[in-house]
């Protein structure tokens, strides 16, 4: 109960061997983020009482405190060496990086994959300069970022200057995030390889209307990803199901509100019953608004855990979490 017990008691501190990969939960909140802007500009009576918190409480200390959904995964393989890849660069990006990257020691970014195109993935793409080395002429290593041929269409057209291949005639140039763009296919029979680590797409459903990607990694460990989701189906659900292709170590899942349901993302009632349908080891849930109080739900789903016998927490941003992969 290692990782329980960590999110439980909001502990920081415990860093891992250097020489052993980890998750780090760069951010576990909505694309809206918590706090919740409106609660603080105009505030209900009683106020919220998880957002209200964030005035008195600093980040660090607060596991109420989430930053858009993304994850760091610090892989170290046996040659010791570590790779550091990315999942999601959204609004909050450069936050998570002044926080957690200079907590965690982060030196770099070396590979990012990317879930889909939506403003809460995709609108840190700019900060990437921040996390590469400092060229006024741009003459350095581009970062890898795999992403889907839709995602990479809607990208082109937000940020044209980053896919921009050559300057036109008479353009100055300026100091902008060097990126390498890598296609990727939306099948889970088409796995990819970032820095070493291999990956598996899962596509999963963002609404009836929109396909999300989630990932499957990990070969010691068998993890899973899948930040935006509201319905698997039934391909991406043998892969990481129980009873399909075999029973995950880890599932990392969406969980938008407390209660109710929702058209584009699973909401608490829902992704309970998909822990139990999939049937992982363990599971973590992440991407919640502020209806989530860490601590006091928490305490309800170590009793779901004993009824269940699933292992299952919110994580929170900073969370780091020790794993063969």
């Amino acid at each position: 109960m290692e990782i329980q017990n960590g999110i439980q008691n909001g502990d920081f501190n415990n860093l891992p061997d250097r020489h052993e990969s980890s998750l780090i939960f760069l951010g576990t909140g909505c694309s809206s983020a918590v706090p919740n802007a409106m609660c603080l500009i105009k505030p209900s009576s009683p106020p919220c009482a998880v957002c209200s918190q964030s005035l008195s409480i600093p980040p660090e200390r607060n596991p109420n405190y989430r930053c858009n959904t993304s994850l760091l995964i610090d892989y170290c393989p046996s040659d010791g060496k570590h790779n550091y890849i990315q999942i999601d660069v959204g609004k909050t990006f450069r936050e998570q990086v002044l926080r957690w990257f200079t907590f965690h020691k982060i030196p770099q970014v070396d590979s990012i994959i990317l879930t889909h195109e939506h403003a809460d993935a995709v609108l840190g793409l700019d900060d990437i300069r921040a996390v590469q080395p400092f060229s006024p002429t741009n003459d350095i290593d581009p970062s890898p970022v795999y992403l889907s041929q839709f995602a990479m269409d809607s990208i082109a057209v937000k940020f044209p200057y980053l896919v921009q291949k050559k300057l036109k005639e008479g353009q100055e140039v300026r100091r902008v995030a060097q990126i390498d763009w890598r296609i990727i296919e939306e099948h889970c029979e088409k796995a990819f390889v970032a820095s070493g680590l291999q990956f598996t797409p899962l596509p999963v459903m963002h609404g009836e209307d929109y396909v999300s990607l989630g990932f499957l990694f990990g070969q010691k460990s068998r993890v899973a990803y899948i930040s935006d989701v509201s319905r698997f189906p039934s391909s991406t659900e043998h892969v990481i199901s129980k009873t399909g292709a075999g029973q995950l170590d880890l599932l990392i899942l969406d969980t938008l509100y407390k209660k109710g349901c929702h058209n584009t993302h699973l909401c608490f009632p829902q992704t309970l019953e998909a822990v139990k349908k999939l049937c992982p080891k363990r599971a973590l849930l992440t991407g919640m608004t502020h209806e989530f109080d860490h601590h006091k739900d928490n305490e309800f789903l170590m009793e779901w855990f004993k009824r269940e016998g699933i292992p299952i927490q919110l994580a929170h941003d900073g969370l780091r979490v020790p794993i063969e992969l």
